[in-house]
């Protein structure tokens, strides 16, 4: 097992999720109060953030793995500079910020992680989801990814060799999960039916195409 890390991060980044920043506790501060006055359900919040987390926000990154799926010369544009490739489709971050993908394989599987807070692409993913800030899996996924692994449901054979590639302020990853068998024909759009947003984690594999709904 090999980890890609760079530990000398020169970050400028937001608190990570055990120390809020001032804004966002302006935020809770103001949902609260919102809450309290009967303008917002708690209940159909989460749901909306849920669904922007899972859904809307990883479309973009779904529509580039599913175009790398089905066009190889796209992927081997985005192998050589995704931020390029990945711009193609109009999406695009900060200036600065550089865009790397990372290919699964039978014998290689890849999972992003950013240790000392959260970075994470999102152009490409949306919004973060609260585990990948959390400080249990910013430490585990290093020491532990197997492990961490099998609590997302992800068991790989013991040949398959787990590669962590460590996000910075300048440097962000996209995993692209292996395409799975039975969908061969398919169009750019129903493949990235396929793609989760954990798969370009790597903490999910794509779907299969029977585990799509119609």
């Amino acid at each position: 097992m090999s980890h890609d890390h760079s530990h000398d991060h020169h970050h400028h980044h937001d608190h990570d999720g055990s120390e809020l920043s001032e804004t966002a506790l302006r935020v809770r501060a103001l949902e609260s109060i919102l809450t309290e006055k009967g303008l917002i359900d708690p209940a159909a919040l989460d749901v909306m953030i849920e669904t922007y987390e899972t859904r809307i926000g990883p479309r973009n990154g779904a529509r580039v793995v599913a175009k790398a799926w089905a066009d190889p010369a796209y992927a081997e544009r985005l192998r050589r500079d995704a931020t390029a490739a990945i711009a193609e489709l109009g999406y695009g971050g900060r200036q600065g910020e550089h865009m790397v993908a990372v290919w699964n394989t039978p014998e290689e599987h890849n999972m992003v992680v950013c240790t000392l807070c959260s970075c994470y692409p999102w152009p490409v993913l949306g919004l973060p989801p609260v585990w990948y800030k959390s400080a249990p899996y910013r430490s585990r996924a290093v020491i532990d990814p197997r492990g961490v692994l099998a609590e997302f449901g992800v068991t790989l054979p013991e040949a398959t060799r787990i590669k962590v590639w460590d996000s910075t302020a300048e440097v962000r990853y996209l995993v692209i999960p292996m395409r799975p068998a039975g969908a061969e024909g398919w169009s750019e759009e129903r493949l990235a039916d396929l793609v989760t947003r954990d798969s370009m984690i790597g903490t999910g594999l794509a779907l299969r195409p029977e585990e799509v709904r119609p």
